[in-house]
């Protein structure tokens, strides 16, 4: 998971948006100056709530307490957001939703954490945020070939800021219902900005690409541009501006979902790119155990992005900025000419932009022929830290 440098993670509780109960706070006994002994605040107006579980006697809350719950914000924000799905039996409102997985499916299953500071700037827009959260989920289930299904959400926020909530959910329901995705549990708690979506997609059974796969021969393909997302990030983190498209790819990308589908039984292996195309690109040449040697010239590229590269040899923006959220995949040379329609197919560009060679290592080659050495490969959480 690829992170946006500038501004932990806590596993997702797979349906749950029913806060736990130890999470609520108890209520203070009156103080000293209340003046009625029922909770109540001198000079602040007061209506008793009743609050159930003392069989003693009722406790009464001021209206000085919050107005939204985390019920009240789960019902109001987070509940029946995006597409509806028959083979949901049981969505938001219970301890677990209730899925069909159809016989001839398989279920594809990946889980991210966005992190304010790490993955994504502290003043980003919320509605652009929602849409990220889910898309970089989707990009995994695009990679693998699957068909979008559910969504589970665990969010933290800070404060109960209505307006930035309706805006996140909406940004996130948006893209569930374009990509017939049904959000249908998770979990809200207070606490530093951070964000966890787990997605689930079904796959034809034996049908599911890997990273595994490539073989000596293959054409390398990658999706759309690379780089831009990277160099908006680099304009914002200097303060610099950042025209609309080069915006749109970092705080919205597009998941190849059309693109994962179309591949499966054509490409030998495929992921997705989120840390840099060479750290992702080794990924799949570890697994397939082949090298490639890639052409950089042939790189799909934005105006903005090779105007870079054109002025000072920065290979290193397209090809370890990440963000990209493309999709990266080799094609047995009998598939070779049917690049063109599967790339009609997908509705996105598909460039080549190498070979897959039995010598295990990546052989990045210039213009004139000669190697070109990275000095890095891609975003580690732990080493770039």
């Amino acid at each position: 998971m690829r992170r946006a440098r500038a501004c932990a993670a806590s596993p997702c509780n797979p349906v749950d948006l029913i806060p736990n109960p130890s999470d609520r706070q108890p209520i203070a006994p009156a103080a000293a100056t209340d003046p009625c002994g029922l909770g109540c605040q001198p000079g602040r107006a007061n209506v008793p709530v009743p609050v159930i579980g003392s069989a003693s006697r009722e406790t009464y809350l001021p209206m000085s307490q919050p107005s939204s719950s985390e019920f009240d914000l789960i019902r109001r924000y987070l509940t029946g957001l995006g597409a509806v799905r028959r083979d949901v039996l049981v969505d938001v409102g219970d301890d677990c939703a209730l899925l069909h997985v159809p016989a001839d499916r398989e279920l594809a299953v990946s889980i991210d954490t966005l992190v304010a500071g790490v993955h994504f700037l502290p003043d980003c827009d919320p509605a652009a945020l929602g849409h990220k959260a889910l898309a970089v989920g989707l990009s995994d289930l695009a990679a693998v070939g699957a068909e979008p299904a559910w969504a589970t959400l665990a969010l933290t926020l800070p404060t109960s800021d209505e307006a930035w909530l309706a805006a996140f959910a909406r940004g996130l329901g948006d893209l569930a219902a374009h990509e017939d995705v049904r959000l249908v549990g998770g979990d809200l708690t207070r606490g530093p900005l951070s964000l966890t979506v787990q997605v689930h997609g079904l796959v034809p059974r034996g049908h599911m690409l890997r990273r595994a796969g490539g073989q000596p021969g293959d054409l390398l393909c990658v999706s759309g541009a690379l780089g831009d997302a990277g160099l908006a990030l680099r304009h914002l983190q200097r303060g610099e501006p950042v025209d609309a498209y080069l915006r749109q790819r970092l705080e919205r990308p597009t998941p190849r979902v059309a693109l994962g589908e179309v591949l499966r039984g054509v490409a030998s292996a495929a992921i997705d790119i989120s840390d840099g195309l060479l750290a992702d690109l080794g990924h799949l040449l570890a697994a397939s155990g082949c090298g490639a040697r890639v052409e950089l010239t042939r790189l799909p590229l934005a105006d903005q992005v090779a105007g870079v590269v054109a002025a000072n040899g920065d290979w290193g923006l397209p090809l370890a900025a990440g963000d990209d959220y493309e999709l990266c995949f080799t094609l047995p040379a009998a598939h070779a000419r049917e690049l063109p329609v599967l790339a009609a197919a997908a509705g996105c560009p598909l460039t080549p932009i190498g070979t897959l060679e039995a010598q295990p290592e990546l052989c990045l080659v210039l213009a004139d022929g000669q190697p070109w050495q990275p000095q890095r490969r891609g975003y580690d959480h732990f080493t770039d830290a």
